[in-house]
């Protein structure tokens, strides 16, 4: 047998993101963990809110829409455009986790919500995702547009109030929240619609230089390879300014086009001495909102997705709803 011709058909392992995917030298995707995905539903037994999937642009964007019990067929609801987590890799918003945790989220907060359905790495790399979430939100804004070039959804006519608009997301939706909201600050949304507020749950930002409680060895762990694997092209590497908020050619905070930020962190999450971080950051550079930082003891990444039932869940929740509710 020729050696040479064996060697050329061996696969490589350039991207070993177990226990969720691997990425070969051939370009093919093993994926291990299937997302359990459910239906949407006219009226969710427990909550009582109401779901449905809607394409935003085809065939590439997509979203899940949450609508709670109304009190009478004409009420206007504050708006959250939201974007999940999962690494940029798995997740959606038909998982059964994310759509359990937007049921109760938008039953608290009494809002309507958009969960959009953005496209996956590695399959399709970054920036992608961060596209596939501008458009969605520009999708949304558009409504308030009388002849806009888009297909309107009833629910965000009838019953949005865009006056009112939030953004949020966990973990790798927050990452993504950051670069939204930084990005509507120097171009305009459409009907020059403006998001009143911003939440960032757990998010996903890393870099080459320890922070905080960090080592060097942390650095080169899952979160690098992770960034390695989705983005491997982004100049910088792991310190382009779209994971690396701190780097010095990343643009100020202060840019952030919102009134209001809630930054939700755990306690034991990897991520969270970088968003103490950026809380820290964005109030030194002069930048004229209101923001909170809430740091949950005894609790680890993304904990009120994982478990929305626990009491420190359903005061984080809580909240989220409070955070968005507000007048």
């Amino acid at each position: 047998m020729n050696t040479a011709t064996l060697s050329n058909t061996t696969k490589e392992v350039i991207h070993d993101l177990s226990p969720y995917l691997t990425e070969y030298t051939d370009g093919t995707i093993e994926r291990f963990m299937a997302t359990q995905n459910v239906p949407p539903s006219a009226d969710d037994p427990t909550t009582g809110v109401a779901s449905k999937d809607i394409m935003v642009s085809s065939p590439e964007v997509k979203a899940r829409l949450f609508l709670p019990k109304l009190t009478d067929s004409n009420q206007k609801l504050p708006v959250l455009v939201y974007y999940h987590g999962g690494g940029f890799i798995v997740e959606s918003p038909y998982s059964l986790l994310s759509h359990f945790y937007m049921n109760i989220l938008a039953a608290e907060a009494k809002a309507l919500i958009i969960s959009v359905e953005y496209r996956l790495a590695p399959e399709l790399l970054l920036p992608i995702a961060y596209e596939d979430s501008w458009t969605a939100l520009q999708w949304v804004a558009s409504h308030v547009i009388a002849n806009a070039c888009i297909e309107k959804d009833e629910w965000i006519t009838k019953h949005g109030d865009l006056c009112k608009l939030y953004i949020g997301g966990d973990s790798a939706g927050g990452n993504i929240v950051h670069n939204i909201v930084l990005r509507a600050g120097v171009e305009p949304l459409p009907g020059d619609v403006k998001i009143l507020g911003s939440f960032l749950s757990c998010p996903y930002f890393w870099g080459s230089k320890p922070v905080g409680s960090e080592s060097k060895e942390d650095l080169k762990g899952f979160a690098y390879n992770v960034w390695m694997c989705i983005y491997p092209s982004a100049p910088g590497g792991i310190d382009n300014p779209m994971i690396n908020p701190f780097t010095e050619d990343a643009p100020s905070l202060s840019g952030q086009a919102c009134s209001r930020l809630l930054v939700c962190l755990a306690e034991k999450d990897a991520f969270t001495p970088r968003g103490i971080l950026y809380v820290e950051t964005l109030k030194k550079t002069g930048w004229n909102g209101e923001v909170q930082l809430v740091v949950v003891d005894g609790e680890d990444h993304c904990f009120h997705i994982f478990d929305p039932n626990s009491e420190k869940a359903k005061d984080l929740i809580k909240l989220l709803a409070s955070f968005i509710s507000q007048t």
